[in-house]
């Protein structure tokens, strides 16, 4: 979503000459990458255990055990479990803030955008849920600075589907009389549902979006 640098740190490491000697790159750098890709590793074995045992019944411990490491390590990446819980709720959120961000202030009608919106808020139940679900479940028992933080993602998205109602209604596409704010607060109920379902039904994701699609569309249209 952000352009990259030329020197990427994905890019394979430069080697340079130095006095008729080859030399790597300086070992601070793999070091870096090795501590980003098991930060990543401890917030979605988190993840897991919060969304299997819920907060108050998952231990630190539990989620050293998943990556096969000592419970001591851990606290090197987090600090807590309280800290855990943060950091999975905001990556819970954040990915769908950016994504609805780019979707609301891209080409296309109110109703184009809101469609996207709807189809966007549930398509990453399929390879995140386990972050979606905590954020849905699990952030109440935030202490309350850091549910707080999290709680500006999550009023930030909500802000992105109002405006596009707003916005629809100004130019027509919806009804005028449609409480904004109810409105949006109606479709994230319904959108956000479906993890707590998906899977014990026998309906794709695709079959899912569309149907709500076709609810929340006709139910803003305009009437006749």
């Amino acid at each position: 979503m952000k352009s990259r640098s030329s020197r990427s740190v994905h890019a394979s490491p430069r080697r340079r000459k130095s006095g008729g000697r080859t030399r790597s790159a300086h070992p601070a750098a793999s070091s870096k990458r090795t501590t980003h890709r098991r930060s990543v590793e401890i917030i979605e074995a988190a993840a897991q255990v919060f969304a299997e045992r819920g907060y108050h019944g998952a231990t630190t411990q539990d989620i050293a055990d998943i990556l096969h490491i000592r419970q001591a390590s851990l606290y090197y990446y987090v600090p807590s479990k309280e800290a855990a819980l943060e950091l999975v709720c905001i990556q819970g959120v954040a990915g769908f803030f950016e994504t609805a961000q780019a979707i609301a202030s891209g080409p296309g009608k109110a109703r184009e955008k809101l469609a996207g919106l709807i189809r966007a808020q549930m398509v990453p139940i399929l390879d995140r849920g386990n972050f979606v679900r905590v954020f849905l479940t699990q952030r109440q028992f935030l202490p309350n600075r850091s549910r707080r933080r999290v709680g500006k993602w999550s009023r930030g998205l909500e802000e992105i589907f109002e405006s596009v109602i707003r916005d629809g209604m100004r130019k027509g596409e919806f009804r005028g009389d449609v409480d904004p704010r109810l409105a949006t607060l109606a479709i994230l109920g319904l959108a956000n549902g479906v993890s707590a379902w998906y899977g014990k039904e026998e309906a794709s994701m695709e079959r899912i979006g569309n149907e709500f699609v076709s609810l929340v569309l006709d139910g803003l249209g305009r009437r006749r």
